[in-house]
């Protein structure tokens, strides 16, 4: 598995301190990026978490971080991103094996105190930190500080912390994946309180090799949740429903379960689980099966073939402004391009970390991690082997939406149906039916027409739109 060594410096390690008005945390922070630009150890915020989850809901995003659900193994803490949209802090991690991704929103009603900055880094959440978070209690008021404590006097702030830590590239990809799959979902349940405690402690909470069997549906039953073992209408896939235990931590404080997820369809899909708290918002996002993580989901493929996409991608980057609500419309209306164009674009730019997913809000937040842009279409291996065939000739476009694919001495063949989508007559299209993302000879035809547009002078249509899928 290909890995990049990403080096983690911290003034100090993060800790809870006591102090006169209360239990002070104070998260360290690693270089990052700011509104102003690049920033060795950036402040975000200062004042008090009021809500009484706080403490826990963190450590649910810490312990995803250091987890791996699927054929546990003993794994070094990695730190979870914060991200500072101006009136909201955001917590992300994602589990070792790709396959459950943790956010934390700490939205205005939960902090009081003064946002400093937008932008992202990394915390620090180590050993000790996390021994710490576990002792403190709901009426614990906590102040919290997100960087240096004084700005002034970091040289004087004790030993320097660095860790070396080796990061997959099928983490960027998880976190690409995850906001393309969510862009799709809709709310398909809500319960309150009681419910959601009742439902969440109903599952099995053991671990291993089991969950990669153990997939079931849920559906809404008036104000319950009713677990079915076939899709019907409504219904949301649980599959490794063991990988929602980290929940527990945070029940006696829930006000609702939120689930969202795509139309029920005879295949497990992935779904978000939304805990709702006072002042926040705690969800997990689970891959369609506990053995299979997002990086090989393949949802970010058409945009990253589709035309114009990296020039739009360019242009929509230098339109965010770290807003905690990115609106697609709004983007395309300043840019002068279609909507569908500014998805793609917002597609691609997830691909290298600066753009994420609020499903609750139904829109996309700007963010920032240490990644170049082409690093996963370089990883991807479809999509090299889709260049790789149009760069020799091997596509071949045929009246009546049917192209052909000439691979050494195999030919597929390769249909586009009414709804625009492609089809092929090949194994991996066999097998999966287009849940995992299109084939190499469907990408190889896309890239091939792009650029047979590109040669005739013009886009695909009159307004220069290219389709891709997405709901949002």
């Amino acid at each position: 598995m290909t890995q990049a060594v990403q080096t983690y410096a911290y003034l100090r390690p993060s800790a809870v301190r006591s102090s006169g008005a209360g239990r002070g945390l104070v998260l360290k922070t690693s270089g990052g990026v700011t509104a102003t630009g690049v920033a060795a150890n950036p402040r975000f915020f200062q004042g008090f978490l009021t809500a009484p989850a706080a403490a826990a809901a963190l450590l649910v995003v810490a312990d995803v971080a250091a987890a791996r659900y699927y054929q546990p193994q003993r794994l070094a803490s990695l730190d979870p991103v914060v991200t500072a949209n101006g009136d909201r802090l955001r917590f992300e991690s994602f589990s070792g094996c790709c396959g459950v991704y943790a956010c934390l929103d700490v939205l205005p009603e939960g902090l009081d105190g003064e946002l400093l900055g937008h932008g992202t880094s990394n915390v620090d959440v180590n050993h000790p930190l996390r021994e710490a978070l576990d002792l403190i209690g709901p009426a614990d008021p906590l102040h919290l500080s997100v960087g240096p404590e004084e700005l002034a006097v970091t040289t004087l702030e004790g030993r320097r912390v660095e860790k070396r830590v080796p990061l997959p590239d099928r983490w960027l990809r998880g976190f690409a994946e995850t906001q393309v799959l969510a862009a799709g979902f809709d709310l398909r349940a809500e319960v309150p309180a009681a419910e959601a405690v009742r439902f969440l402690r109903s599952l099995p909470r053991g671990s291993g090799r089991s969950g990669a069997c153990s997939t079931q549906w849920v559906v809404a039953a008036g104000r319950a949740l009713r677990q079915t073992s076939r899709p019907v209408p409504g219904a949301v896939c649980l599959s490794g429903p063991e990988r929602l235990s980290g929940l527990h931590r945070v029940l006696r404080h829930a006000v609702a379960l939120r689930v969202y997820g795509p139309p029920a369809g005879p295949s497990p899909s992935a779904a978000v689980w939304e805990v709702v708290l006072p002042g926040m918002r705690l969800s997990l996002t689970l891959s369609p099966d506990a053995a299979r993580g997002f990086s090989g989901e393949g949802g970010v493929l058409p945009a990253l073939a589709a035309g114009h996409a990296e020039a739009d991608a360019e242009l929509v980057w230098a339109l965010l402004a770290w807003e905690p609500r990115v609106d697609p419309a709004e983007l395309a209306e300043q840019a002068g391009l279609t909507t569908d164009r500014v998805r793609a674009a917002l597609t691609r730019l997830g691909t290298a970390g600066q753009v994420g997913d609020d499903t609750a809000e139904a829109a996309y937040f700007h963010r920032w991690l240490p990644y170049g842009s082409g690093r996963v279409e370089e990883q991807n291996p479809r999509l090299r082997a889709a260049r790789a065939l149009v760069a020799a000739g091997a596509v071949r476009l045929e009246g009546g939406g049917v192209a052909v694919v000439t691979v050494d001495e195999h030919v597929q063949r390769v249909r586009t149906g009414p709804d625009g989508k492609l089809s092929c007559t090949c194994l991996w299209w066999a097998k999966y039916r287009g849940g995992r993302g299109p084939c190499k000879h469907a990408l190889a035809v896309s890239l091939g027409s792009n650029q047979g547009a590109a040669t005739d002078g013009g886009a695909e249509d009159g307004a220069g739109n290219t389709a891709v899928e997405g709901t949002r």
